[in-house]
């Protein structure tokens, strides 16, 4: 059994922005290799922990986590086509919930997931889509306070590892999300009425309030890029810290991160490296333990995507470690 592990951000705005080419250049050039690279691996079966921003998870029913036994992407951000099904392996998507259950994790499944961008944009980047390989997605709730600890993300993907390492399938876990940004996210516990409704139950947005969120976020990033104090601005020391962590295989630490203090140095959208520590924490527990020397690591601050743009990827192989190593900095 052969498994692949890529973690990174994600931005919206890398199709409405465009940073200077000496910044982004590397990064796009990075998640083309390994969109490469994963070609070359060709999973049997991806694993995709990803968030959701207001999107398709609502504070009517907000779960900690979910499976999507089916499951659609939104299209959001111009992000995938609107109502592209993803090939999830059913059977399989059910024998996890099951597993999960079963070794005391609680998780929610879905037969009608509608997954953002926050799933679709990572999937289009590393693995040509969302509809190209069996795909597993599963929701981490990063934007709902109260959000789900560390120690239970690890739990959730430990669990995700130790059914997978049954299927004798060669595997692709994706963790998509973070690292620091603080996009414009409203609080429960602060919006005014109309905000709230949309929080709890902002389905099937209309064109015009996804305009004006595209527009917010573009907003914030241009004056994030201007240095003007709209947002918190990105943290490259913390996201340092944070990929260090994961690459030294210190689970641990990362589950005892105070993530409230994260999110006051971070930004709100910081809650998302909770997709990073579940995907890990599935490559651990499928055999692949830490600490990982021959592993690609590439970042960039990049304010006008409002992201600390981090990827890590690493395989259990190590002909294929080492090849993916080379590309590392």
């Amino acid at each position: 059994m052969s498994t692949m592990l890529v973690c990174a951000a994600h931005s919206p705005l890398m199709n409405y922005l465009q940073p200077d080419a000496e910044v982004a250049q590397p990064i796009l050039d990075t998640l083309r290799d390994l969109s490469r690279q994963v070609g070359e691996f060709d999973p049997e079966t991806v694993v995709i922990f990803g968030p959701d921003h207001f999107a398709g998870f609502f504070y009517d029913l907000m779960p900690p986590f979910c499976v999507g036994v089916r499951a659609q992407a939104m299209g959001d951000f111009d992000i995938s086509a609107d109502g592209q099904s993803y090939r999830v392996p059913e059977e399989l998507a059910r024998d996890l919930v099951s597993s999960l259950h079963s070794a005391d994790v609680d998780t929610a499944l879905s037969y009608r997931m509608q997954a953002d961008h926050g799933f679709a944009q990572t999937l289009e980047q590393v693995a040509g889509g969302v509809g190209r390989y069996p795909t597993i997605p599963i929701f981490i709730n990063c934007a709902a306070p109260p959000l789900p600890p560390m120690a239970r993300v690890r739990r959730l993907g430990e669990e995700v590892g130790r059914f997978l390492a049954t299927t004798d399938r060669r595997v692709l876990l994706i963790g998509s999300g973070g690292l620091s940004h603080d996009p414009p996210i409203p609080d429960m516990r602060t919006a005014p009425p109309p905000v709230q409704e949309v929080l709890i139950a902002g389905y099937n947005a209309p064109p015009e309030r996804m305009q004006a969120k595209i527009q917010r976020n573009i907003d914030t990033a241009c004056a994030l890029e201007a240095g003007m104090e709209v947002a918190l601005p990105l943290n490259p020391r913390w996201d340092a810290h944070f990929m260090d962590l994961l690459l030294a295989g210190d689970l641990d630490a990362v589950s005892r991160l105070d993530m409230d203090e994260a999110r006051a140095v971070a930004g709100v959208g910081v809650n998302e490296v909770r997709t990073w520590l579940a995907a890990f924490a599935a490559f651990a527990a499928m055999g692949a333990k830490g600490p990982y020397h021959r592993a690609l690591r590439r970042y960039a601050a990049v304010p006008l995507w409002n992201a600390g743009f981090g990827i890590i990827a690493v395989t259990s192989d190590t002909h294929a470690a080492a090849a993916i190593g080379k590309e590392g900095t």
